[in-house]
């Protein structure tokens, strides 16, 4: 909590607060004193939540700094998730047992997948582990998968193997998404110990990792655009939707597909052709 206000702070200017920016600042973005002038309360209290003692915080305060702040949706969410966590609250209002290891997929959520044949489909978890994947999703992401014998793990790759910056060519903008992302699902269960423990590896082993976990930035993903580079059907680019599977909490059920009539259309029914040759040819 300390560190997402503080960060929250340092990048609001004055200006964009409505405040006179004045001379002989000492500090980026915005002075405590002026965080709590907008929100209406005293400096000592908002020096107290800065410092992290957000226990007992009430909801109108709370939402009297993310106004302050100008927290947009993700961060406001992410605001009430820590308060929430700060009381001993489960933020789904009931305590999330997580298992030790990824779960297999249902047999039903299999077959939802495998039933969509024209998109790119998968479930991660919160840990970003992929946990199902429909056929062409397996051929499509076959860098991230690999050969087999581990889970794939989409933060793994994107920080720890050099095949990431060939598949994404906008590969800093992937690896600012996948950290927010996993920022905001921290929030939302702190004592995920499995996403502890991921944290804990990526930051020893990638300094791009450390560096953007530092800056407290959270987002979901939601919907929008991404651009890939194939190894077998070249640069592809998919409109994307992220829908929650409810009936195992903490899993989301990711959609790819293509612009109908557009190039990259073409280029994923050839590797839907591709993939189903090479699924067929003799061992």
């Amino acid at each position: 909590m300390r560190e997402f206000l503080t960060t929250r702070r340092a990048r609001l200017t004055p200006e964009a607060a409505g405040l006179p920016a004045g001379a002989n600042r000492r500090v980026a973005g915005l002075r405590r004193g002026e965080v709590a002038a907008l929100a209406d309360i005293s400096v000592e209290y908002y020096a107290r939540l800065e410092r992290g003692a957000i226990a007992g915080a009430s909801s109108s305060v709370l939402e009297s700094v993310a106004r302050a702040l100008q927290l947009d949706d993700t961060e406001h969410a992410h605001l009430f998730d820590l308060a929430r966590a700060a009381d001993g609250i489960p933020t789904s209002g009931r305590p999330r047992r997580r298992p030790s290891k990824p779960q297999a997929a249902r047999p039903s959520l299999l077959w939802a997948l495998e039933a969509l044949t024209d998109a790119v489909a998968f479930v991660r978890d919160a840990r970003h582990d992929i946990v199902a994947v429909n056929p062409l999703g397996a051929a499509f992401f076959a860098p991230v998968i690999g050969d087999g014998g581990r889970v794939p793990n989409l933060a793994r790759f994107q920080f720890l193997d050099p095949a990431a910056r060939d598949f994404y060519p906008d590969w800093q903008l992937f690896a600012e998404m996948c950290v927010a992302v996993m920022r905001a699902e921290a929030g939302r269960d702190p004592h995920d110990t499995g996403l502890q423990d991921l944290v804990g590896e990526l930051s020893t082993r990638s300094e791009v990792f450390r560096e953007l976990w530092a800056q407290h930035d959270v987002r979901t993903h939601g919907a929008g655009t991404k651009r890939y580079h194939h190894p077998v059907v070249g640069e592809v680019t998919l409109a994307y939707e992220e829908l929650r599977v409810t009936a195992e909490p903490g899993q989301v059920l990711l959609i790819f597909t293509a612009e109908p009539g557009s190039p990259s259309a073409e280029r994923l029914r050839l590797l839907a052709a591709w993939s189903a040759q090479a699924v067929g040819a003799p061992a």
